[in-house]
């Protein structure tokens, strides 16, 4: 038996239980795993709320680090005891213990700790592919500039400190004086506090007049037109996220009149839809966190029983950098 997190039905935080479910052994292709430490992910919400559908009852959580138990047949890259961490689908990870397919799952290098392993793989996998394969036509070099809003979240924080690796100029976004800050002590080069200041006007400024060559977007309609603005010409708007809720309907033709824009809507699991891609962008995970130019801020944790609040904080933007659930 495992205790896990479910829903019987989309809605708030109090629909989520503390509930004891089964689980039974790996089939092909499958694994055990048992978990140390869990990430929480704003994606989460979306499907809490129903904005994701999934059948129910539904076990939340796309994230988590742990140990393997038992190994299914034709699974050759992890054994019994390994220590991993992973990103995947399906949902499942608020639990103890579950079975998942393997695909997505790696193994955890010796010298990054459980907590850290859960709480940077959706996050700093979706910051990889961000910024180094969902480029403006025009490519990016050192010296560009690109604007990151929710700077001061899990993925923007590792995207702060990944772009000035890269030498790039991140024109941060946040919510308030203090997290505009966060963004700056983890490599921002400008931090715009979008809750007292028109920020299209300030990256017009920041930028010269020219704008930015690229836009990565998780909060979605609140930033969206402003976002269009601030993109020079061929310049790409990526979405990545819903935060602030969908992004309304927009006529194609004034992507023209803003300089032939490019648009995008990215998700993490198409980029590691198999085991070779999977693999390949979580060694370069490994190897920025390893090195030091990234570091992982975990700000807040929560037990399990506490999944409630620590979803009503997240919704609450009142968190900064990465959330974990602790099951030890």
């Amino acid at each position: 038996m495992s205790l896990a997190i479910q829903i019987r039905q989309n809605g708030g935080p109090e629909e989520l239980q503390l509930v004891e479910v089964q689980v039974g052994d790996p089939a092909a292709g499958e694994i055990r795993v048992r978990h140390h430490a869990i990430g929480l992910n704003y994606i989460d919400v979306y499907q809490r709320t129903g904005l994701y559908p999934f059948p129910m009852p539904l076990q939340l959580g796309m994230e988590a680090a742990g140990v393997v138990e038992a190994v299914g047949e034709g699974v050759t890259h992890l054994k019994v005891g390994d220590r991993v961490a992973y990103a995947s689908n399906p949902p499942g990870s608020y639990s103890t213990e579950r079975v998942m397919p393997a695909r997505c799952v790696c193994r955890l290098p010796d010298a990054i700790g459980f907590e850290t392993g859960a709480a940077m793989m959706l996050k700093g996998l979706t910051a990889q592919y961000l910024l180094k394969k969902t480029l403006p036509v025009q490519g990016l070099q050192r010296g560009d500039a690109v604007l990151f809003h929710a700077a001061a979240g899990g993925v923007g924080l590792i995207a702060c400190q990944w772009a000035r690796a890269l030498g790039l100029e991140l024109i941060a976004t946040a919510g308030s004086d203090a997290k505009c800050q966060l963004a700056l002590a983890n490599g921002a080069a400008h931090a715009i506090n979008y809750s007292t200041e028109d920020f299209a006007a300030r990256v017009k400024e920041i930028t010269q007049g020219q704008g930015v060559k690229v836009v990565y977007d998780s909060v979605g309609k609140d930033t969206w037109e402003k976002s269009l603005d601030c993109l020079r010409p061929f310049g790409l708007m990526a979405s990545f996220g819903n935060a602030s809720g969908p992004v309304p309907p927009f006529a194609p033709a004034s992507l023209g009149g803003r300089g032939s824009l490019y648009v995008t809507r990215q998700t993490l699991f198409t980029h590691i839809a198999t085991r070779e891609s999977t693999q390949a962008m979580a060694d370069e995970l490994f190897a920025v966190v390893e090195s030091g130019q990234v570091k992982i801020h975990i700000a807040q944790r929560y037990a399990l029983a506490d999944v409630q609040q620590a979803h009503r904080d997240l919704e609450a933007r009142k968190t900064t950098g990465s959330t974990i659930l602790t099951v030890d």
